[in-house]
């Protein structure tokens, strides 16, 4: 093996057990370049929005210490800063910090950085404020992110909605998912719009419309999809039994 890595314990920042996975050559006289090539777990913003100028100064801090090597964002959260020398790591944090006040994200046995979806600031679906929700736990538990107290990791995503573009279901051990608590509010002429092909009104919103599909069919591309068979036609309107629905968003997102 030419290399190893580990979750904390061997490196970190002064006060800090998380937020650095050290990596080292298990032959550092052969190859000097990455005898260290340390990664660091920054904390995303809430939504993941950045200005320019803070990608510009993340940029710049990275160039100045590091390999320049990025991954925006890690599966489990956080802007991912790969390969850096430990004599760098304390110089590093304190530019973080103390220049462009953001802070280590979490890794090993800990809570790892909260993450969530763009929520009601840009997705008309959002059923909660992911944001919101996603900050205030996060400073909430900045201990749990940044001092390792686990027996194993453990995560938090929010999803404003069923579609859960975090992956919460999939990359958490605690998802938060946003419903809606009423029956499904149909606009009969929307539906019979879609049905009759109007272009003011394509299926998936668009997304598909230069490729060779054909006409929409209500019938195969909804109806027989629904997972809990909950829809129906019935007099040139479309039913949902409400009771029945799991809210998987596939009717909406195909007719939205």
């Amino acid at each position: 093996a030419l290399g190893h890595w580990k979750h904390g314990g061997i490196v970190g920042v002064f006060g800090y057990g998380g937020g650095i996975v050290g990596r080292y050559s298990d032959l550092p006289k052969r190859f000097p370049g990455v005898e260290h090539f340390h990664t660091l777990r920054v904390a995303q913003p809430s939504g993941m929005y950045y200005t320019t100028k803070n990608l510009r100064d993340l940029m710049d801090l990275w160039a100045k210490y590091g390999s320049g090597i990025t991954n925006f964002h890690g599966s489990t959260g956080d802007l991912i800063f790969i390969g850096t020398s430990t004599e760098n790591l304390e110089p590093l944090f304190w530019d973080l910090t103390h220049d462009l006040k953001q802070d280590l994200g979490g890794s090993g046995s800990n809570l790892r950085t909260p993450s969530c979806c763009l929520g009601e600031s840009r997705c008309e679906w959002s059923c909660f404020d992911t944001q919101h929700i996603c900050y205030a736990l996060t400073m909430h538990y900045q201990d749990e992110i940044h001092r390792p107290a686990f027996p194993y990791k453990f995560k938090f995503k929010f999803s404003g909605c069923p579609n859960d573009c975090v992956a919460a279901i999939g990359r958490s051990d605690f998802a938060v998912i946003g419903t809606w608590k009423d029956d499904i509010q149909i606009d009969q002429a929307a539906v019979k719009e879609y049905v009759a092909g109007n272009d003011r009104y394509p299926s998936n919103g668009g997304a598909h419309k230069d490729g060779d599909w054909g006409p929409f069919d209500l019938q195969k591309e909804v109806i027989d999809i629904c997972p809990t068979e909950c829809m129906w036609m019935e007099g040139g309107e479309l039913k949902i039994d409400n009771s029945e629905c799991n809210r998987c968003m596939h009717c909406i997102n195909v007719m939205p």
